[in-house]
């Protein structure tokens, strides 16, 4: 299980992925040609992390994303869900600019469905 660094593109979000701190972290803005594809090394950590029991703390940390990238951030959000299910250590983090109103009410959305920790934060 190995961290990973994706830098940020004109369409894709930066992305970092710590192993030995549980930490995941998804920054910028997301509409990449084709998101499940681009998110995959993602969904390949999570299931590292889980399989070693570890705990996850992940960080949300986006300015705009398309429709694909979103159902990918649910899909995301679900995994995590359902690990913390099964007794996974979970946290979830919400940063949104503290004037991007709609970034804000798409976090209380997301969250709304889920029972695990999921912390909203704004910042300048």
């Amino acid at each position: 299980m190995e961290s990973l660094h994706i830098q940020q593109t004109k369409t894709s979000p930066e992305i970092i992925l710590e192993s030995d701190k549980g930490l995941a972290e998804i920054i910028g803005e997301s509409y990449p040609e084709n998101a499940m594809a681009f998110y995959k090394p993602v969904f390949e950590w999570l299931s590292a992390i889980q399989t070693a029991g570890k705990q996850i703390q992940f960080r949300f940390q986006m300015d705009y994303f398309n429709t694909s990238s979103s159902k990918v951030i649910m899909d995301i959000l679900d995994n995590l869900q359902k690990y913390h299910d099964k007794g996974g250590k979970v946290e979830v983090e919400w940063l949104y600019k503290e004037d991007d109103e709609d970034m804000q009410e798409t976090g209380e959305e997301f969250s709304s469905d889920l029972s695990l920790p999921f912390k909203m934060k704004s910042y300048k």
